[in-house]
């Protein structure tokens, strides 16, 4: 009996002080900090549309392209939201949200592709990190229809309701701060699509991509859960599972989005051998909460000298079976930009958007005039002692640079992989070596470190694979 005393003297003290804030937060409007100035919609699509109000208020909602008013009341959570329906590309309008005597205008809104940039310091490295070498592209930046939306870095235990950032219209101020591979995606499709372009930045140095699944993945694959434990915990970021997806991603899955692209991986050569069922489950999950089956195109992690050996290797190969298991993804091999093996951050980040702006221009929005990959490695014949290699992606033939081609392995019964002896036919490459007279398998750029130098005449690099299933030793 004393319990349920205390406990009705509780509720009528948190009564009384709820019908007081109530009264003094009457007429209160609010809205995520996403529907703001300078903000970019998804065209010919619908936006739930939503804020915050006192409990039965009528809210009215006035978008500028059509003069309509769509009216609602916020519910019992003090949550409203109207389905606003986007027109083609276009702009800028001015959106009106009014409250009884409360009116609030959102300026500067432009309508047109909604990108959203995802991974970890690949993904986050913006030209303040490296201001000499970006110098002259940072004076150049005059993007009135490329806006910025930079989600502030935080994790959470549990899936929240609202992110912090602000639109910004791209200009070099603004620019520095944002992701350089977004940025050159957006360009890119910006000056061919002459459309606008808004582009979301949720990324995060350091974090596996267990952290950006969401946690019933884990529940329902306990090896997944048993190979998240693996990774180390790290001062700099989360590494937990779904702790930035509970944060940075789930609180805009109700934006409208094109596509993603994402550039992320590193930090899983700790744990490769489930990174492909784990992304796979990422990817899937995302477009599963936003209703959409949107495309997603990622970067192979570049070469870099990792401290387990072949780790790297395992991971690209993990890249790769997404790629070829997961429709409606895409994969930029960067081999051939990366420059310093010693560098985990390739400076280049203009060519690695650039690349990821072929595929969604080619594969997103239907142009055929764009070659997007180089060649990925489908089959292999053999005859006596000579293995040749088949390839998608060859195009008009294959190419090399340099004067033979290298970081091919060959090897036998045995399994011993040696140096071998390549060169090209046409869309073939047709590999040997005197030492293994009976080939099983080859490797190309099969290491960490290695940057091979096949590419097919349009200039883009093969990526790494390897033919054969065995077992491979980290140690």
């Amino acid at each position: 009996m004393v319990l349920i005393k205390r406990l009705r003297i509780l509720f009528i003290i948190t009564s009384a002080i709820l019908f007081s804030a109530g009264s003094a937060a009457a007429q209160q409007l609010r809205l995520p900090d996403f529907f703001s100035d300078n903000m970019v919609l998804q065209q010919n699509t619908t936006v739930d549309f939503h804020g915050y109000a006192d409990t039965q208020q009528k809210v009215s909602v006035v978008p500028e392209w059509s003069g309509d008013t769509l009216k609602t009341m916020a519910t019992s959570n003090a949550e409203w939201s109207v389905d606003l329906q986007t027109p083609e590309a276009g702009g800028p309008y001015e959106i009106t949200v009014i409250l009884g005597d409360q009116k609030k205008v959102i300026h500067n809104v432009l309508i047109g592709e909604v990108w959203l940039c995802s991974g970890q310091s690949n993904m986050e490295m913006n030209a303040d990190w490296h201001p000499d070498y970006y110098k002259e592209a940072i004076q150049k930046v005059d993007e009135p229809e490329i806006r910025f939306f930079k989600i502030n870095k935080i994790s959470a235990a549990y899936p929240q309701k609202e992110v912090r950032g602000e639109w910004k219209v791209a200009t070099p101020s603004s620019m520095r701060s944002f992701s350089m591979a977004g940025y050159y995606f957006g360009k890119r499709l910006n000056h061919t699509l002459h459309r606008p372009v808004g582009l979301i930045q949720s990324a995060w140095g350091g974090t596996p991509v267990e952290s950006w699944t969401p946690i019933e993945i884990f529940e329902e694959h306990t090896n997944l859960a048993v190979s998240a434990a693996k990774l180390q915990p790290a001062p700099w970021c989360p590494m937990r599972p779904a702790v930035t997806y509970n944060a940075m991603i789930h609180p805009i899955i109700h934006f409208p989005v094109a596509g993603s692209i994402w550039y992320q991986g590193e930090t899983n050569t700790a744990n490769p051998m489930t990174y492909e069922e784990t992304f796979s489950d990422m990817i899937t999950s995302w477009r599963r909460l936003w209703n959409n089956d949107f495309p997603f195109y990622f970067v192979q992690i570049a070469p870099f000298t990792y401290g387990t050996p072949k780790s790297a290797a395992l991971l690209r190969e993990q890249q790769l079976n997404t790629y070829k298991n997961l429709p409606k993804t895409g994969m930029v091999v960067i081999t051939d930009i990366t420059g310093d093996t010693t560098n985990i951050h390739p400076l280049d980040k203009e060519d690695v958007g650039k690349r990821l702006a072929g595929w969604a221009l080619a594969k997103t929005y239907n142009r055929d005039d764009i070659t997007y990959s180089g060649p990925i490695y489908r089959s292999m014949e053999i005859d006596g002692n000579k293995a040749t290699l088949h390839f998608d992606f060859a195009g008009k033939g294959l190419m090399k640079k340099g004067d033979a081609l290298k970081d091919f392995m060959i090897a036998g019964e045995d399994h011993n992989f040696v140096k071998a002896d390549a060169h090209i036919e046409g869309q073939t490459v047709i590999v040997t070596s005197p030492k293994v007279e009976h080939p099983k398998a080859v490797r190309m750029g099969f290491s960490n470190t290695a940057i091979p130098n096949l590419f097919n005449k349009s200039g883009l690099p093969a990526s790494p694979f390897r033919t054969d299933d065995w077992k491979v030793d980290m140690e």
